[in-house]
């Protein structure tokens, strides 16, 4: 599984450049969404994110907000739409669009917690959002580079050059590399699930 993974990360890097663009434009508008909220719809958030926290310290260190397997499903269904869009070719807008909108969730979640809580939202979001999605985001973006880089590789053989050959084995290798994002994304997800609770358990009190 490295193969895939050392062949995607030497032959592709315009394709990581473009993709972690796109990506943190989407961080960029999603943190400039929360300007445009009305006075009333913060004032819900408001409401909304202190009741979260008070079900976070009520929670004390048991709190788990999800189940393993439903954080992990989460994951690997976003992992597993991205490969599947990279297998058409009209589904390479729909790899980008996927990653700007993730990126668009990151930065919408931290610009709410720093809005609300200047710098006790942002070190909660340091501990709830940055652990995970430091591996999250990557694993993410390594999926998407090798989604487009096998769909304009149809384009370029099959549509362009009339090429007839098996593309076996670019299927083998992206699918490889999908598979080797999934087991990072499960392991991953034991962290989300019982080591973040923790944090934001200890962290919570600081918010109420």
């Amino acid at each position: 599984m490295l193969q895939p993974i050392r062949h995607s990360l030497r032959d592709q890097t315009p394709l990581y450049v473009f993709v972690s663009v796109l990506f943190l434009m989407g961080v960029v508008f999603g943190a400039l969404m929360v300007n445009a909220l009305t006075f009333e719809q913060q004032q819900d958030l408001s409401r909304y994110l202190g009741d979260f926290f008070v079900s976070v310290n009520d929670g004390g260190a048991s709190f788990q907000a999800l189940s393993f397997w439903a954080v992990a499903s989460l994951h690997l269904k976003w992992l597993g739409l991205i490969w599947l869009l990279g297998l058409s070719v009209i589904g390479l807008p729909g790899i980008l669009i996927l990653d700007f909108l993730k990126g668009v969730l990151i930065g919408f979640t931290v610009g709410c917690l720093v809005g609300q809580f200047t710098w006790k939202g942002l070190l909660f979001a340091i501990v709830s959002v940055a652990p995970h999605n430091l591996i999250v985001i990557p694993a993410l973006l390594i999926t998407s580079v090798a989604a487009v880089g096998f769909s304009l590789g149809i384009i370029r053989n099959r549509v362009l050059l009339h090429r007839s050959g098996s593309a076996a084995g670019p299927f083998f290798s992206y699918t490889s590399l999908t598979l080797a994002m999934a087991a990072i994304l499960l392991a991953i997800s034991t962290f989300e699930t019982w080591v973040s609770p923790e944090l934001m358990s200890w962290v919570t009190p600081l918010l109420i």
